[in-house]
């Protein structure tokens, strides 16, 4: 089927559908974006925390006061 076998209005439901799937794609990039990174910062305050002394996490929990 060539271009001059295709209606006008066939063309613009192409084109309109083309459309659709770039902005899906702009969206679905944006969120994978977004997700890396919150991964990214998740792995980061671990890796902190790996890195904490445990001696000063007993020491913080020796200053705390019970009631």
């Amino acid at each position: 089927m060539n271009d001059s076998d295709k209606s006008p209005s066939d063309n613009e439901t192409i084109l309109m559908a083309l459309d659709q799937i770039t902005q899906t794609i702009d969206v679905m990039t944006s969120v994978v974006g977004r997700l890396r990174n919150y991964v990214q910062q998740e792995a980061a305050a671990a890796a902190a925390a790996a890195d904490k002394p445990k001696n000063q996490e007993a020491e913080m929990q020796a200053d705390r006061t019970l009631h």
